[in-house]
C-alpha cells in the first residue's frame, strides 16, 4: 500500500517520493489492516454542533469525511432548528451508496443552565461537553468542529481508540507545538493539560469510559462522574476561562493525565502551525491528515492556503475525477499562496492529500 503500490494508471507525477512511507507507513498500515480486520462492520459515529452561519462549513467537511473514509459513517448532527430542513435537504442528496447516515438533533443543554451554557464561548460551542450525557447508546464517537477537512480517511483516525491503554478515554491533540507561541503556557489563569494544552476541535472519545469514569478534581475530595462535574467547574473557573469548553476540558485532563491520548499535530493542523514559521514536523514529514480552518481562514484572504483547500473540496463534485477536479486544480491554487508562511509549505497541504487518492483508487482497482 505505501511505497512500493503500483497503480497503472496513475500518472507518475503524482506519486509520491519513496520517502514519504518507508517503515513508518508500513507499520501505520499494518496496524490500520488489523484493526479494520477485527472491527470488519464497525460504524464510525461522527459528530459536529452547527450554529449560526456555519452550514455551507459543515456541508464541505461532511463532504471530506464521504470522499475517502472506507467503513460505513454516522453523522450526528447538532444544529438550531432553523437549520435542519436544509441539512435534510442537502444530506438527503449526497450520493452515499449505502454508506452514510445521519441524524438531526436540536441544540439541548441542561434545563436549569441551558442559557449559560449556550453563550459560553461562541454559540452552542459548548454542546459538545454533553454529548456522552446525550448519546447514552453511542459506545465512540469522532467529535470535530465544524471548520475541519479530512484529508485521509475517518476510519485512520478512529484507529486510535484501538491504542488506547485500559485508563485513556479520549484522544486529543496539543494546542501548540512550540511554547514561545502558546497560548495556555503564556496567558492562561486556570489549570491545563501538558505543556501547551490541548485542542479540542478534534476528540476522539470511548463514551462508554467517559460515562464511567470518576474524575480527580480540585473542588471536592470525592471523584465526580461526567454529568456532576461540568456545572461546578463552570462556577469555578467562568471568571477565568476564555475559551469555553475547550479551557474546561484542559482542567477536566490536568487533574487526568492519565485518561488523554495525545495524537500528533497533523491531526489537528490549525493556522498556528505555519503563520509563524513551520512548527509541526510531523506534518512536514508525512503531510496534514486533518486541516483545522479557525480563525475564520476559510472566509477571509488572511491564510489563502487554507481558504483554496477548502475551496477546493466544497466545490469538488462526487463521482468527479479525484486528480483532475481536486488535486491539480488545488496545487496550482496553492503555487498563489508562497508570498505567506502557510504559503511557502504549501506542499504539506496536498502531500496526504495525494497519497490519500491514490489510495483510494488503488482500492477502486481492486474492486473494493
Amino acid at each position: 500500500r505505501c511505497k512500493n503500490l503500483s497503480v497503472s494508471f496513475w500518472n507518475s507525477y503524482w506519486m509520491l517520493p519513496s520517502d514519504v512511507c518507508g517503515m513508518n507507513c508500513f507499520w501505520e498500515a499494518a496496524f490500520r489492516y488489523d484493526y479494520m480486520k477485527n472491527h470488519p462492520s464497525e460504524r464510525m459515529h461522527l459528530a459536529v454542533v452547527a450554529c449560526g452561519e456555519r452550514l455551507e462549513e459543515t456541508v464541505a467537511m461532511l463532504r471530506s469525511a464521504i470522499i475517502f473514509s472506507i467503513k460505513p459513517l454516522h453523522f450526528h448532527i447538532f444544529a438550531e432548528d432553523q437549520l435542519h430542513e436544509s441539512f435534510k435537504h442537502i444530506l438527503d442528496e449526497f450520493p452515499y451508496e449505502g454508506k452514510v447516515n445521519y441524524t438531526l438533533y436540536p441544540i439541548t443543554f441542561p434545563s436549569e443552565s441551558a442559557a449559560e451554557w449556550k453563550k459560553l464561548f461562541k454559540p452552542c460551542a459548548s454542546q459538545r461537553l454533553f454529548l456522552p450525557l446525550i448519546l447514552k447508546n453511542v459506545d465512540s464517537l469522532l467529535y470535530v468542529d465544524t471548520d475541519i477537512l479530512f484529508l485521509r480517511p475517518v476510519d485512520d483516525i478512529w484507529s486510535f481508540l484501538g491504542k488506547f491503554n485500559s485508563t485513556q478515554i479520549a484522544a486529543m491533540a496539543p494546542e501548540h507545538e512550540e511554547p514561545r507561541i502558546g497560548w495556555y503556557n503564556r496567558f492562561a489563569r486556570h489549570p491545563y493539560y501538558g505543556v501547551t494544552g490541548i485542542n479540542s476541535g478534534v476528540m476522539l472519545m470511548n463514551m462508554t469510559r467517559i460515562r464511567r469514569k470518576y474524575f480527580k478534581n480540585d473542588m471536592t475530595p470525592v471523584r465526580l462522574q461526567w454529568g456532576e462535574i461540568l456545572m461546578p467547574l463552570l462556577k469555578k473557573y467562568k471568571l477565568n476561562i476564555t475559551w469555553g469548553d475547550q479551557d474546561l476540558l484542559n482542567i477536566m485532563f490536568f487533574h487526568n493525565p492519565e485518561s488523554l491520548y495525545v495524537f500528533p499535530c497533523q491531526w489537528n493542523y490549525r493556522p498556528d502551525h505555519c503563520i509563524y514559521g513551520s512548527n509541526c514536523r510531523a506534518a512536514e514529514e508525512e503531510g496534514i491528515f486533518i486541516l483545522h480552518g479557525n480563525r475564520g481562514v476559510y472566509h477571509d484572504d488572511k491564510q489563502p492556503t487554507f481558504r483554496a483547500v477548502y475551496e477546493a473540496i466544497k466545490n469538488y463534485s462526487f463521482g468527479d475525477d479525484l486528480v483532475h477536479s481536486l488535486l491539480q486544480p488545488l496545487e496550482q491554487e496553492l503555487q498563489k499562496t508562497t508570498h505567506t508562511y502557510c504559503g511557502r509549505v504549501y506542499k504539506v497541504f496536498i502531500k496526504q492529500l495525494t497519497k490519500s487518492i491514490r489510495d483510494l483508487y488503488a482500492r477502486r482497482s481492486k474492486g473494493r
